[in-house]
């Protein structure tokens, strides 16, 4: 009886892991690079050279940038990409503001991941109730995943307040919980960085945040802002929190303290996604310092919301979650809406090109033909030049070693060469047309070149002559003058 009993058992305890770890653990992270897999791509990159990267999904695909993006969104969307993460994400990190009446895991569950950039030696739970919060976080995936390890409690001094400068004391990092809208609060945790050494980033998650008073959240922005060389900070405000699935619907994303960053009523999203939000600003570089907020896109018509467009658009093409928080807060709407002028623009522009630019276009090209055109004329006269030469010499030579052998010749190669290269040169000329196959009658113009240089020898010979002449007769001149002084000495 035990032996049947033994697969049920085992199947039972397995289907009780599985169950466990479906419902507990946080949404899907890609593998982390492991040096068995030295190909794999990476989803992060640090600021710093030292930290560690992780994996992407999605192939690799040609760009079609001149397509219409406005038409199909995956011609204006890159291939995913590395992205940085902060450089100092380990130490210890305090999370406040949870683990009231559900257990609220999720969030130190992101916090843990093994494939996120975040790798903090502590994380400590700030929670009004020590003893309560315990026994909440005391589940199968806490234990599997190593959080029961890192994890310890700090209680509040009185329930639902922040901690104290001395319970900051050695936090590096902070992430806090601020529900029902709640300003006054998120102006203690600015004062509170301030005034925590230790402290180096803070992300803060305001939820309720409908209808916020513009002038007084712009001050607090300001307040983070004096600190944030010291401690960077992250503010995700969302409207009301629904318990639907993280990464399910699209989202709009605005800057918090400005008109259209204004969270209206019945503006929601969901709880899981919003803790998403809050640690991904905490571990993204691009979510440094930034107060921002995000909310549902609940008409999903893509013609119609261009935010819902891009969200879907990079989903399809393959990123991760991480790397479209990180897109939409780099570049988002903006970005694609600045893409799909510029290629209207670039369109407009080659259908009604400027004349005077199409002209000046015309005449550069008719130019650079030109030039082309005469640097292959040249180069092509060079190559000639040069075999005609070449062959002339090998002539000379032939016909120096020729007469060398009847003993008749008496200077060297070179003046021979010298002597002869009138005749080389054409014998050069002859050999080099020939060799391109053009028509050539050797014995005429032979006899044309030697008679050629006949005249030229007789052209030679005669200014020779009227040189020698001409020299004689300046002797005569020049000898009557000396007569005619010898006379005139004699007279004297």
């Amino acid at each position: 009886m035990q032996l049947k009993l033994l697969p049920c058992t085992a199947i039972g305890l397995l289907l009780g892991v599985s169950t466990a770890f479906i419902s507990n653990s946080p949404p899907f992270f890609p593998q982390q690079l492991s040096s068995s897999s030295p190909s794999k791509l990476h989803s992060y990159t640090s600021s710093s050279t030292a930290s560690r990267s992780y994996g992407i999904e999605g192939s690799r695909r040609d760009e079609k940038a001149d397509l219409n993006p406005e038409v199909d969104i995956q011609n204006y969307i890159q291939s995913p990409e590395p992205i940085a993460a902060k450089s100092n994400l380990n130490g210890k990190v305090l999370v406040s503001g949870w683990v009231k009446i559900a257990s609220d895991q999720t969030v130190f569950d992101l916090l843990n991941h093994e494939d996120s950039a975040m790798h903090f030696d502590s994380i400590v739970a700030f929670v009004n109730d020590e003893k309560f919060a315990k026994k909440r976080m005391l589940s199968r995936s806490a234990r599997y995943t190593g959080l029961l390890d890192k994890l310890s409690f700090i209680q509040a001094v009185t329930p639902d307040s922040l901690p104290t400068v001395e319970q900051l004391d050695g936090v590096k990092h902070w992430v806090a919980n601020v529900e029902n809208g709640d300003l006054e609060m998120v102006s203690s945790i600015a004062d509170l960085c301030k005034s925590a050494d230790s402290l180096e980033n803070v992300s803060v998650l305001l939820s309720g945040a409908i209808g916020l008073d513009l002038s007084k959240t712009v001050d607090i922005i300001k307040s983070f802002d004096e600190n944030g060389e010291k401690c960077k900070f992250a503010v995700v405000a969302v409207g009301e929190l629904k318990d639907h699935q993280e990464g399910s619907m699209p989202y709009d994303i605005s800057d918090l303290g400005t008109e259209g960053g204004v969270i209206t009523e019945g503006q929601i999203i969901s709880k899981d996604e919003s803790l998403r939000l809050v640690t991904e600003t905490l571990q993204l570089e691009s979510g440094a310092n930034k107060a921002l907020t995000f909310t549902e896109v609940t008409n999903t018509n893509t013609t119609e919301n261009t935010g819902a467009r891009l969200v879907i658009g990079l989903r399809q093409a393959g990123y991760t979650r991480p790397q479209e928080i990180d897109h939409m807060i780099t570049k988002g709407v903006m970005g694609y809406e600045e893409a799909i002028e510029k290629y209207k623009k670039d369109k407009y522009d080659k259908e009604n090109p400027d004349p005077e630019a199409v002209a000046k276009q015309e005449s550069e090209a008719i130019q650079k033909a030109k030039d082309n055109a005469r640097q292959r004329r040249e180069a092509s006269l060079e190559r000639k030049k040069t075999e005609v030469e070449d062959n002339a010499r090998d002539w000379a030579k032939r016909q120096y070693f020729r007469k060398s052998l009847g003993g008749n010749i008496d200077m060297t190669e070179e003046e021979y060469i010298k002597s002869v290269w009138d005749r080389a040169m054409f014998e050069g000329d002859l050999k080099y047309r020939m060799s391109k196959g053009l028509d050539t009658d050797e014995r005429s113009e032979i006899e044309e070149f030697e008679a050629k240089q006949e005249k030229k020898r007789q052209l030679l010979m005669k200014k020779a002559e009227e040189a020698l002449e001409g020299e004689l007769g300046n002797l005569l001149t020049d000898g009557d003058d000396e007569d005619d002084d010898d006379d005139e000495d004699d007279e004297e």
